[in-house]
């Protein structure tokens, strides 16, 4: 049975009936002494009762303010992860032997800024892939595929136009209520000597990693494999290599470990659609853009993309009358087995009228 609270007003006419329990005749009226004194009373046992209810909820981390999940986590070892910078590598065109060194600098339009963290020399074919890291952590360090940045100063035979190749892994400071979930699988699933539980918990301790997913036995007796996703997104080489590291420092010395990037089924959608009058084929698609990203978001390897979920979504935005259905002709079925750990990703959304 719960514990009910007294508010200010119960707790005053508790302590006033007990004034006349003591003596019947006493004065409790509304400009009485002992109603002024009562008042007062309840008031400082208000406060008391209040600090006793926001001590109980410190007593467990899943209702504790920050400062004291912080100290609950801390008791695992556990603490807020550190904001990650995106890594990838960019391509830039120049002249045969024109050298492009460390920390070479290049912008894209949204003025987030990379450098490159190897040296270079362009090749006999005028092309160079070179590696290439966010200047400043975070999120917004992320790019798509194909993004072009400008050289802030293009060394002597470098174009100055580059493009990105991939740029990935990056993510803000941890929240609150991601080191709570850490702190919540650490209790309910307490370390058992490297169980897939343990596996899961260790990658999630590396900075950017924000998903995985255990398979044990995948490739064969005594394999342990770990697939893992940043903010949704294929991993960086960089932070695939970082959770390699850390689960071999941390893992049974016996079992066989792979730390891996799970391989993206890209989904092409497209479809006709019949809108209301005053509807814009461009609001509705930036529309789906949004719906079908979060739609997505929520894939774990080895999910099945079904094709009536995908347009549902469609005929669900407001103003789009009717759709006919193009691509994809089929729900799209992944795997997870010996050879695959493959997850549904979207690709290019085509819609007309």
């Amino acid at each position: 049975m719960s514990f009910t609270v007294p508010n200010f007003e119960q707790i005053r006419d508790a302590v006033l009936r007990d004034i006349v329990n003591q003596n019947p005749q006493a004065v409790v009226g509304a400009d009485s002494d002992f109603r002024l004194r009562s008042n007062s009373t309840a008031a400082a046992l208000e406060g008391v009762y209040q600090h006793q209810v926001w001590m109980s909820r410190q007593m467990l981390p899943d209702t504790a303010d920050d400062d004291y999940l912080l100290r609950h986590a801390a008791f695992y070892l556990l603490t807020l992860k550190a904001a990650n910078a995106a890594t990838g590598t960019i391509t830039f065109n120049g002249t045969p032997g024109a050298i492009i060194n460390i920390g070479t600098e290049c912008k894209p339009l949204d003025g987030s800024a990379y450098l490159t963290t190897v040296a270079g020399t362009i090749p006999a074919g005028g092309s160079l892939s070179i590696a290439a890291r966010a200047s400043m952590p975070g999120l917004a360090g992320n790019q798509a595929v194909n993004t072009t940045v400008t050289l802030t100063a293009a060394p002597a035979g470098v174009v100055s136009a580059g493009l990105i190749n991939t740029m990935t892994g990056g993510t803000d400071n941890e929240s609150i209520a991601s080191l709570l979930t850490r702190l919540l699988a650490r209790l309910r699933q307490p370390p058992a000597g490297g169980n897939k539980y343990d596996y899961v918990r260790w990658a999630l301790e590396v900075p950017g990693v924000t998903q995985a997913f255990c398979y044990a036995g995948r490739r064969g007796v005594g394999s342990v494999d770990v697939a893992i996703l940043s903010n949704g997104a294929s991993p960086s080489s960089d932070l695939l290599a970082a959770t390699q590291a850390h689960i071999d420092d941390t893992r049974p010395a016996t079992s066989d470990f792979m730390a891996l990037s799970p391989q993206p089924v890209i989904i092409a959608i497209s479809a006709v659609l019949v809108l209301k009058s005053g509807t814009t084929l461009a609001a509705v698609t930036t529309q789906a853009q949004v719906l079908m990203a979060a739609y997505f978001s929520n894939f774990v390897p080895g999910d099945t993309a079904y094709k009536s979920r995908l347009f549902s979504l469609l005929s669900d935005i407001d103003g789009v009358v009717d759709v006919t259905p193009i691509a994809p002709a089929a729900n799209v079925i992944t795997l997870v087995d010996a050879s695959h750990v493959q997850i549904p990703a979207l690709g290019l959304l085509t819609l007309g009228t």
